[in-house]
Order: C-alpha cells, then sequence, then structure tokens
C-alpha cells in the first residue's frame, strides 16, 4: 500500500470510527460501509460475481492479505459495537483478539429498519429493505389484510403458537422478490451451510431466503462449534461459506438490558465456547485457510418499560386519528394515518414527546434512500403507510394489548442500534 493508499484507508476509518461518538440519528451507509456490505465482500474474497452491491473498500481490508478457502460468517444478534469493544477490553484472553491481530475491527452501519428480520433477509438475497419488502417485526400485509410478525409469521395479535399465516395463503418460498444468494455460492463452486438453534433452523424466516443451503441444527454454542470443527476438517476438497448464527443475546438484552450482567455473561459464555471447541481444537492446517468474520444485525438501546408516557393505550386522541395501530418496531414506527390529520398527528407527536422522535414523510424516506437504493418493492407504501416515525434518544412506543417487558430494544436510528462491529482475521 503507497503513502496516498494508507492516507486514504485510514481516512475512512476514522470517518467510521467517529460515528461511535455520535448523539444523534445515522443512518445506513449502503454504499459500502454497511452490512448490507459484507456478503459482496465475501463474494470477492472468494472471487465470484453477480452481486449486485458494493465490497466494503479493499484499503480498509488490507491487513487480510490473501485468499482464503474458507469463509465462517458469524453473526451475534445484537451484538453493538461499542459492546464488542468495552467487552475485549476487559479480557486479554479472548479468541477475539487473535482476529483483531491477524485482521482488523471496523463499526459497520446496520440498514434500516434496525431489526433481524428486516436484515438478515438483507444477508441472504443481496437486497435493501426497500427491495425485499421485509419492514420490520409487525408488518401490514394488505394482500392477506394481516399485521403480521415477519418472526414466527402469524397474526402479531395471537399469542399461542397456532394459526400461521400459511391459513391466509401465506408461502415463505414465493413471498420475496429477491433470489438467495445460496444458489450463487453453489454455481461457483462453494457449499453453502447454515447452523442455527434447531428451533428456527426451519422456521418460516428461514425457509424464505435460505434456498439451497445445507442446514443444520444446534442446541448450544458447544454444540455449534463442534460441528462448524468437524465439518471443516472433513470437508477439505471444496471451498466453504458458513453462516453461523447466535441470538441468545438478542433475546436476553430484551429482557434484561443490553448492558446488564446476564448480556455480558451471555457474550462470555459464547466466546468460551469458540475458544475451547473451535479455535483451540482446530487442525492448523484448515485454520491457515479459514478466514472468520464476527459481525451482527443490529444492536440494542436500553430503555424504560415502566415509564406510562411511552404506552399507547394512554394516547387515545393520538391513536384515534390512526386506521391501525402503529406497525414496524417500538423504536421506528410506521403510521398509518386517516385523511386530513397528518399535520396534526405530527403536532401531537411534538406536544406529546418533545424532542423524542423525528418524523418523516414515507415519500421522502424512501427517495431519500432510508430503506435503501434500489427499485421499490411494488407494495413498499402499503407496508410503510404514511409517516415513519424514528425514536431519539431512549424514546419508543409501545402500542401492544400486553404488558410490556422490554428493557432492551432496536429497529431505530442511534448509534448503539446501528452500530455494529465488523471483526475479521485469519485464525
Amino acid at each position: 500500500m503507497n503513502d496516498f493508499e494508507s492516507s486514504f484507508s485510514q481516512t475512512r476509518e476514522l470517518a467510521l470510527r467517529s460515528l461511535t461518538q455520535s448523539n444523534g440519528l445515522i443512518f445506513p451507509r449502503y454504499s459500502g460501509e454497511s452490512i448490507l456490505n459484507i456478503l459482496p465482500t465475501v463474494a470477492r474474497f472468494f472471487d465470484m460475481d453477480g452481486f449486485q452491491h458494493t465490497p466494503i473498500d479493499k484499503d480498509l481490508l488490507s491487513p487480510i492479505d490473501k485468499k482464503p478457502k474458507n469463509i465462517i460468517l458469524i453473526l451475534m444478534d445484537a451484538l453493538a459495537y461499542h459492546r464488542l469493544e468495552a467487552w475485549l477490553a476487559r479480557s486479554e484472553a479472548l479468541g477475539w483478539h487473535t482476529l483483531k491481530e491477524n485482521g482488523l475491527l471496523l463499526p459497520l452501519t446496520s440498514i434500516c429498519p434496525s431489526t433481524t428480520s428486516a436484515a438478515i433477509t438483507s444477508y441472504w438475497t443481496d437486497s435493501e429493505a426497500a427491495v425485499h419488502g421485509i419492514m420490520g417485526y409487525e408488518m401490514w400485509l394488505k394482500d392477506y389484510g394481516i399485521t403480521a410478525n415477519m418472526i414466527e409469521h402469524k397474526p402479531i395479535a395471537y399469542r399461542s403458537g397456532s394459526g400461521g399465516l400459511s391459513l391466509a395463503g401465506f408461502d415463505p418460498d414465493t413471498f420475496l422478490p429477491v433470489d438467495s444468494i445460496a444458489g450463487k455460492f453453489m454455481d461457483q463452486g462453494v457449499e453453502i451451510h447454515a447452523f442455527q438453534h434447531f428451533a428456527i433452523i426451519n422456521s418460516g424466516l428461514s425457509q424464505m431466503f435460505m434456498g439451497q443451503a445445507e442446514r443444520h441444527a444446534i442446541g448450544t454454542p458447544a454444540d455449534m462449534w463442534i460441528a462448524i470443527r468437524e465439518l471443516l476438517e472433513s470437508n477439505t476438497s471444496t471451498r466453504n461459506y458458513i453462516w453461523a448464527y447466535w441470538g441468545q443475546l438478542d433475546g436476553t438484552s430484551h429482557l434484561y438490558g443490553p448492558d446488564s450482567e446476564r448480556a455480558e455473561a451471555e457474550f462470555f459464555s459464547f466466546s468460551k465456547a469458540f475458544d475451547d471447541h473451535f479455535l483451540g481444537k482446530l487442525n492448523p492446517a484448515v485454520k491457515e485457510d479459514t478466514l472468520v468474520i464476527l459481525t451482527a444485525d443490529h444492536g440494542q438501546i436500553a430503555t424504560d418499560p415502566g415509564d406510562n408516557r411511552y404506552d399507547l393505550n394512554n394516547h387515545p386522541r393520538f391513536t384515534e386519528m390512526l386506521h391501525m395501530k402503529p406497525t414496524g418496531e417500538n423504536r421506528l414506527a410506521y403510521l398509518h394515518v386517516k385523511p386530513g390529520m397528518i399535520k396534526s398527528v405530527k403536532e401531537y407527536i411534538q406536544n406529546a414527546w418533545p424532542g423524542g422522535f423525528a418524523v418523516f414523510d414515507t415519500g421522502t424516506a424512501l427517495e431519500e434512500g432510508l430503506f435503501g437504493t434500489g427499485s421499490p418493492h411494488p407494495d413498499i407504501h402499503n407496508r410503510l403507510g404514511d409517516l415513519v416515525a424514528a425514536a431519539k434518544r431512549d424514546h419508543y412506543w409501545w402500542w401492544g394489548a400486553k404488558p410490556n417487558p422490554l428493557i432492551g430494544r432496536h429497529g431505530g436510528l442511534s448509534s448503539q442500534e446501528m452500530l455494529v462491529p465488523f471483526l475479521a482475521g485469519y485464525l
């Protein structure tokens, strides 16, 4: 790398790191500095073509100076960039330091909305939310007359496990207008494997986008890392792309808070399994050819579930101006507003929660590329409604007809939700 390239790389890196000090809204950097750009980067490492989006800039990746035979993408749900930095600083013994020493650690932005159903669909389809159409945890599906839970694929009001969207004619195999990336890997000689908990490996959400990937059900972090090690050591004749997803940090952070003792313990427990059952035991010859990426779909921010100001059941005048309850996320809500009420809704938000929400007209948000720059899904306006309300600081709305249990939340545009790690290096 010459002096100019080195200076350019450092400038880009400093610009990315400066985002971590932001107290305002952070918009996705789809042009090369977001999670949308990770899969095109994986494809470039494998010398594959056919991906739509820009890979992460080569200069930022200069510490990774050879082509891998295997790539493991570890997606730890809700792992925020600043929390990973803090947790790494608390233990020099963690194996993640090996990746950092042999590679790099950078912040990337999530997509909008910064939530699992949308972000993981982007990982598996090389497309933004505006294009694939999964716009959040709760989504109005006009064709089915249902506000749907897009993780469990059932009406959002249902509390039991029965009664999925399939009863309304929903087919996860054909719902998305975009293709899984699995076929591209296989067509270009790369085996693609997905490791997820047995409770979700064959879920409707996984079925929507995993395509031809070979699925492996696991139960614990130790189970996952032993299984991945065995796969690599027995499958040395081919190139392998491995998706390793672990979701417990997200669930723990929701209920106890992302800065809680339990959340930190979950990270260290997962890390110990990685160190003990994978890093410490993997065949050295396989290690040399294996690039590991630790990243996330989004982070989380701590909120106060006991603050009744945010319970929309206490704001009937506000909800009466809407056709239906908000959809989307508690921190990025979509409002379907009754005719002639746009101005009144905006005024109510400003008066009831002063400075608490940035409100965008949906058309403007789409034109400005908040949800991506590709050709929008044909049903995008029905799914987003008329206004998008992005929470500032620790604000949120709760509109469910049930108790509000959540401390940790995501979906919005704060640095804690939007900035995730890209830790990549050889073992």
